[in-house]
């Protein structure tokens, strides 16, 4: 594709979230996610291939049908009460229906079938986009609806998706969808905790973006999208199968790494609120993420032989690809638990 033209995309992608963020009118809103889905819509099939194409037909199906739900549901509330404004009280029934909608659009579970298939069918790189990028628009509309939404609710598709995003996970090889599935069980607990605390949602966020960004970079550099290949990273790049394994701990919010943090204030912020019996529930199931990422550790650290002699030895040969970015979120997703305190007096 010409890179002027995916510079118009990505272009178009920026736009549309901040178009979402600045506004406090659901048209706008609604407008901004359009324009989100509309612009990834060419990127996601810019490979031509059949699977890339049902993908991007999957994705495009579900979020339409994300997006008439918004603006059917803000329709309704502006035909009953008279305003747009997404910060006040809504109708109980229009609330349950834009918190659903949102729920569709960023893969909380139940609702979250069409993420897995979605992300195996496009690219490393544009999957970075689906897994962060595009989860940001949603995310703003649902803490700002947090307030009015239905807390049985919010709380059922936190759980669930802690449950399904821990559980999905166990028996796949291939690693985008492993990769969806760590992305609905971080959703589960930013969801859990934005009633109670938005900033340590937003905080859970950030952290989740600089790991997941880690991963994906990682993969993209060692060409890598199944278990297989991945157990013979090291004889490419041994340094980068180390620290790639401290990543995938990260991810699974094993400490003394920067994935621990957000786990770490979001269940004191839950014994805070007086909900220990969930707290447990969702500290259990972070169990079941950290048992499909130790796989992975695993399989790419004791799996293969160092003195294998079935085969030949791989040039380690210099990397042509930019790795400026991914030696910085390596960094971030590895080494920021000491300053937690710091962060934890900065959102309190």
């Amino acid at each position: 594709m010409n890179p002027l033209v995916i510079t118009v995309f990505l272009i178009s992608l920026g736009l549309g979230t901040t178009l979402t963020f600045m506004s406090s009118h659901w048209l706008l809103a609604w407008m901004g996610l359009e324009i989100n889905t509309l612009a990834i819509v060419p990127l996601m099939a810019q490979k031509h291939h059949p699977r890339a194409v049902e993908a991007t037909t999957k994705y495009f199906l579900i979020q339409a049908t994300a997006a008439a739900m918004i603006l059917f549901a803000a329709t309704s509330n502006a035909w009953m009460f008279g305003f747009w404004d997404i910060n006040q009280a809504q109708h109980p029934i229009v609330s349950s229906i834009i918190t659903t909608a949102l729920a569709l659009k960023v893969g909380l579970a139940p609702l979250h079938l069409w993420l897995p298939e979605v992300l195996q069918g496009i690219t490393l790189t544009t999957g970075l986009i689906l897994s962060t990028w595009q989860k940001l628009a949603p995310l703003a509309l649902i803490m700002q609806t947090a307030s009015n939404a239905h807390p049985f609710l919010l709380t059922s598709l936190a759980l669930c998706s802690t449950l399904v995003g821990g559980w999905g996970g166990l028996n796949q090889t291939q690693l985008r969808k492993i990769l969806a599935y760590s992305s609905i069980a971080h959703l589960g607990w930013m969801i859990l905790v934005s009633q109670m605390a938005p900033k340590m949602t937003l905080l859970a966020l950030i952290t989740y973006i600089v790991m997941t960004s880690a991963a994906f970079l990682t993969l993209t550099n060692v060409n890598s999208t199944k278990t297989i290949t991945l157990a013979s990273t090291w004889t490419k790049a041994p340094t980068l199968a180390a620290l790639t394994c401290l990543v995938l701990l990260s991810l699974g919010g094993l400490p003394p790494l920067t994935g621990f943090m957000p786990k770490w204030l979001i269940i004191q912020e839950l014994a805070n609120q007086g909900l220990a019996s969930i707290a447990t529930i969702i500290a259990l199931t972070a169990l079941l993420s950290l048992y499909f990422y130790l796989r992975l550790t695993y399989a790419m650290t004791l799996t293969l032989s160092p003195q294998t002699a079935n085969a030949t030895t791989p040039w380690r040969i210099q990397t042509k690809q930019p790795t400026l970015a991914l030696a910085f979120t390596i960094i971030l997703a590895t080494c920021l638990l000491p300053i937690t305190p710091t962060i934890f007096t900065m959102i309190t």
